[in-house]
């Protein structure tokens, strides 16, 4: 029995990213099949609440371009997230719209120190799910400002 499947956009194994929303556009993000929660780097500054729903206000740090953006979103939970070094840590989880090439949908995203990674934004397999395909030979298949690249070399 063969399932007929919607063909889906294909992601490589790094893209260009937009957070509307936070006023966040071109982040560079990898691709992550081994991650289940999206995270990006943020330092929480402040929760507070406003109508009736709980945000928080963090920073966003570009240290390349000497760049802080603060930014405000829901605030959906704290939870507990395992990194890749096994150690779990507790984390804010906002919900809001994350674009890559011309899809936009609204995701979880972590708040974590990514300061000492080379991307400041990692995109997990939820938000992935059902949405896209990673060819993980190529970057930037959904980053049409960016020359499509083959390889792994960062």
């Amino acid at each position: 029995m063969s399932v007929k499947r919607k063909e889906l956009p294909v992601v490589g194994w790094r893209e260009l990213v937009h957070l509307p929303e936070l006023g966040l556009h071109a982040v560079p993000a990898k691709i992550d099949t081994g991650a289940r929660t999206s995270s990006l780097h943020g330092t929480v500054l402040e929760e507070f609440e406003r109508d009736g729903e709980r945000y928080v206000r963090f920073a966003v740090d570009f240290a390349q371009q000497h760049v802080r953006q603060v930014c405000e979103a829901v605030h959906v939970d704290i939870r507990g997230i395992t990194s890749s070094n096994g150690e779990t840590q507790r984390r804010y989880v906002i919900k809001t719209p994350l674009k890559i090439g011309g899809v936009e949908f609204r995701a979880e995203i972590s708040l974590a120190d990514r300061r000492d990674m080379r991307f400041p934004m990692l995109i997990g397999r939820s938000s992935l799910r059902r949405r896209f395909v990673v060819d993980s030979g190529y970057s930037w298949l959904q980053t049409p400002e960016m020359k499509v690249t083959k390889g792994h070399k960062p």
